[in-house]
């Protein structure tokens, strides 16, 4: 029995993590897929601004094309043609020409946003300059120089700042220089005239990247929010349906050890109405046989009192098989409105000669307007019965057994205290088994016949130890609703 038992209860543990793999399963499926949508979120956010800073960079670069295109003709018609008919020779080191290209330049560039102009000669020389101190330096063209020299306008993006700076796109300093060739035009709409020299524009985009960047930290904020938000909705549908499906497990587990603990009853009652016949019917014979020597044993031997230890130990033994029968059957209850109140007052009552014997004092308190309950009498009064004759045994030297009555809309609470011992932690985890029991005399099947009649009728009962001496027993019953 022991072994079908064990098998039957590793059985159900198999079962039991089989049934929780779907959940683990769409558990992380589900913040598998939350933490890859918000890696590809921020992927999508860093491809999106590096786009936005390629088309800045494109769009500058345009920018600066037209600019230089514009500047390249208003130099060549209002600066070296005038100089050359009127001088014969362009001397930009001459004060007066260096002024008159100087308003040509300004002119032409007036209300456009840009930062610098340098015009090289075709040695690397810087002829003309914002920045009148640049004037008459060498090799400053660079790369940039060289590509343009060769006919190829060429911009080269220069940024400073520190590592941090740069790595996440906010530079102090960012400037976009783009060399173009200076020409001699033949005609309005051709420069395809021989070079004169190399123009640098340089446009200050440190705001433009600042802007940039206010766009990027803009869309990974969106991002974030709208990812945990997303996560929030996750989490909350994923710990709902971890609610429900513990809440099926755990109405499934309670219908299945329902389910074992009718079928090992309903074993032990076939066993029962065999044996608990040819029992009684010796034991009745027994007992009768016994009264009647005790008649007689009266008259013969008035002090010999064997016939009555005969009596006593056979009514013992008949009350062990009326728990087991009771335990072991299935418990019909006729259910009946009554009040809760009424049925504890008859158990203390019935009780109170035992109480006055072990010196325990009884206080119960109702409170006002309870409830009725629909209820089996009988079986509720041999419930509170058993609990307030375990109350008062667990007090050989006396005490208080509190009882209070409590309601609500929906429920009836009772509460027992005693001031015992309490019970041991290495049996509480047993109190409920049947057979088990830690007095010297009994049968172990009371507190499995409470339980069972408690939840016959649809309440739960606990079994604790108080913060201070003794125990407490919490039942809860479903109150008659109008």
């Amino acid at each position: 029995m022991k072994n079908f038992f064990f098998k039957k209860s590793a059985q159900f543990l198999v079962l039991d993590t089989k049934n929780q793999r779907p959940y683990r399963l769409a558990k992380y499926v589900t913040f598998t897929s939350l933490v890859f949508v918000f890696v590809g979120a921020l992927i999508m956010s860093l491809l999106i601004m590096q786009w936005a800073r390629s088309m800045l960079l494109t769009k500058s670069e345009d920018y600066a094309l037209l600019l230089a295109e514009n500047l390249n003709h208003q130099i060549f018609l209002q600066f070296i043609i005038p100089v050359a008919i009127e001088v014969g020779k362009i001397q930009l080191s001459n004060q007066s020409q260096y002024e008159r290209l100087d308003r040509v330049v300004r002119g032409t560039l007036h209300s456009f946003y840009i930062d610098q102009v340098n015009i090289y000669d075709m040695d690397n020389t810087i002829s003309y300059s914002f920045d009148q101190k640049m004037t008459g330096r060498h090799n400053m063209g660079g790369i940039g120089y060289y590509n343009a020299r060769s006919g190829k306008s060429t911009s080269i993006l220069v940024q400073k700042g520190n590592t941090v700076e740069l790595m996440i796109g906010l530079p102090k300093m960012t400037k976009l220089s783009t060399y173009i060739p200076l020409r001699a035009e033949r005609s309005v709409s051709n420069m395809s005239g021989p070079m004169l020299g190399i123009i640098e524009i340089v446009q200050d985009l440190s705001q433009d990247y600042l802007a940039v960047f206010r766009f990027k930290f803009f869309i990974i904020l969106t991002s974030l929010a709208v990812m945990g938000s997303l996560a929030l909705v996750l989490i909350y549908v994923v710990l709902r349906g971890e609610k429900i499906i513990r809440k099926r497990n755990d109405e499934r587990l309670r219908l299945e050890a329902q389910l074992r603990h009718s079928e090992r009853f309903a074993a032990l009652g076939e066993m029962a109405a065999g044996v608990s016949h040819e029992i009684r019917n010796p034991l009745g014979i027994i007992r009768s046989s016994a009264q009647l020597l005790k008649k007689k044993m009266a008259r013969l031997e008035p002090d010999n009192n064997l016939p009555g230890v005969i009596i006593e130990e056979t009514e013992r033994l008949n009350d062990i098989i009326t728990d087991f029968l009771l335990i072991s059957r299935p418990t019909n209850p006729i259910f009946v409105e009554c009040h809760i109140s009424e049925i504890i007052d008859k158990n203390t009552a019935y009780l109170r000669p035992e109480f006055e014997k072990f010196r325990c004092e009884v206080k119960t308190s109702y409170q006002n307007n309870l409830p009725q309950l629909m209820a089996d009498k009988n079986l509720l009064y041999q419930t509170f019965l058993n609990l307030l004759i375990n109350a008062m045994q667990a007090m050989p030297n006396g005490g208080l057994i509190s009882i209070s009555v409590t309601a609500d809309w929906e429920d009836i609470w009772i509460v027992i205290d005693d001031e015992g011992e309490g019970i041991h932690e290495d049996i509480h985890k047993k109190i409920w088994d049947p057979f088990y029991t830690s007095k010297e005399k009994g049968t172990g099947l009371g507190l499995s016949i409470v339980k069972n009649i408690i939840e016959v009728h649809k309440g739960t009962i606990t079994l604790e130890n108080r913060s201070v001496d003794g125990a407490q027993v919490r039942i809860c019953l479903p109150a008659k609703r109008d």
